[in-house]
């Protein structure tokens, strides 16, 4: 009966775990089909087994009394059965909260590109039922558009790997014909470490294609990123905090070179 009892239980318990899972995982309403892609499947199925171990092992658990005759397995109680169910949902719940997160963690991760420092990727908007996608993006990139309508890059570091900070001085050097291709705009903002705009003396936030900047002789365009201003450049200046930041180029209605991969944001090169 033992056994018995940990195979019910067991399976109950694992039940709980996948349903935990699937809500831990599904931060977004959805189909009712988007809980059944090939990866979710595999997870529940992985989560109930483990759930099945569990309260097959701990309730099942060949204990014996000992007696001067024999050896007699104990009875299961009401109060060990109820023990155990709550036993395997806590171990369930953290299991799935774990499990899924490092799910969603892998997926963010893998869907983007690294290019002179820049991330992007090209898959946001388009997930369909992909319930982990969803998730990912949810975590990372709650609200964006479609690569049709818009790209996105992003970057602390500079052309070494180090992180920007405003104690430095760094360019952007756009060589001829190299500014973001589009149909619209393009625009390059600031963070700072609180993922806030940074304040400055000439309430400046953002560079671009409405800018008016000023191109060098032979039509380049450097942009000048740093905390004071840069001697005659002040118009292709974006201020920079004291600190740590964060840098954001967007093109919106990118070009084909944007949407095929080819084109390369710069690398933000530090100024010795």
């Amino acid at each position: 009966m033992n056994k018995l009892y940990g195979t019910i239980i067991g399976g109950a318990v694992g039940f709980i775990i996948g349903i935990t899972g699937l809500l831990l995982l599904r931060v977004e309403y959805g189909s009712t089909r988007a809980a059944h892609t090939p990866v979710m499947i595999i997870l529940t199925i992985v989560l109930l087994i483990i759930g099945a171990i569990i309260g097959y092992f701990i309730p099942g658990k060949k204990e014996t009394i000992k007696t001067p005759t024999n050896t007699v397995p104990p009875k299961m109680t009401k109060s060990r059965i109820i023990a155990v169910i709550a036993l395997g949902i806590i171990v369930g719940a953290v299991l799935a909260f774990l499990t899924g997160g490092t799910l969603i963690y892998y997926v963010a991760h893998s869907m983007e590109t690294n290019v002179n420092g820049w991330s992007t990727t090209l898959n946001y908007g388009e997930w369909g039922n992909d319930i982990l996608l969803r998730a990912a993006f949810a975590q990372v990139l709650s609200a964006a558009n479609v690569p049709e309508e818009a790209v996105y890059w992003s970057t602390t570091v500079d052309s070494t790997g180090s992180k920007l900070n405003g104690t430095h001085d760094y360019i952007m050097h756009f060589p001829a014909g190299g500014l973001p291709p589009n149909n619209a705009f393009w625009s390059l903002t600031m963070e700072d470490s609180n993922y806030l705009m940074v304040n400055n003396s000439i309430n400046r936030y953002n560079l671009g294609s409405l800018s008016n900047l000023t191109p060098n002789a032979d039509g380049s365009v450097d942009i000048y990123i740093q905390n004071a201003p840069p001697s005659g450049n002040e118009s292709n200046w974006l201020p920079a905090p004291s600190g740590n930041f964060m840098l954001w180029l967007r093109a919106y209605l990118p070009g084909p070179a944007i949407l095929n991969g080819s084109y390369q944001v710069p690398p933000v090169m530090e100024v010795s």
